[in-house]
């Protein structure tokens, strides 16, 4: 597993929202937001908004939990937002992420994806301790991380994390 390198500076993780059970002969992939992950998304979006942590680049997951959850952060942020999204990002191993991450170019990139890989992928930026220490729980839905590049660290850090 190689652990990216700037640029991006920084790197948003953001797991989707809360998502409905799947309907009978439904796939997991077509999932959507339930109504308290709707409205997560859109709680969680505004807060970012409101800290000011703005993206470049917004990746997400197509499957359409995630989908919802980007959505929410591109009304929150503006529609200038560059959304792209990625088939890859569904059902991949934290090497995919960080590998995505890794072939940015911008300096702020936000990941919307899926958890267990979402918290492998924190876990692999800032250490197994610090990600024990910020989030005891696990990576909760709607979660996001903000995980800066600390050059005389020579690693990343957890700046903060952001929830419902």
């Amino acid at each position: 597993m190689t652990v990216p390198l700037p640029p991006p500076n920084r790197i948003y993780l953001l797991r989707h929202a809360e998502a409905a059970w799947a309907e009978p002969g439904q796939r997991d992939f077509d999932r959507p937001l339930n109504e308290k992950g709707f409205g997560d998304a859109e709680i969680i979006a505004d807060k970012a908004a409101d800290k000011g942590y703005r993206p470049d680049l917004l990746i997400s997951s197509t499957a359409l939990r995630c989908r919802g959850t980007a959505d929410a952060v591109h009304r929150a942020m503006g529609l200038t937002l560059d959304i792209r999204y990625v088939d890859a990002l569904y059902n991949a191993t934290v090497d995919n992420y960080l590998e995505i991450v890794d072939s940015q170019e911008e300096a702020a990139v936000m990941l919307v994806g899926h958890n267990p890989t979402m918290e492998q992928a924190l876990e692999a930026l800032i250490g197994h301790e610090a990600m024990a220490s910020a989030l005891p729980g696990g990576f909760p839905t709607a979660g996001l991380a903000v995980v800066d590049y600390d050059a005389s660290a020579g690693g990343w850090r957890l700046i903060d994390f952001v929830v419902v």
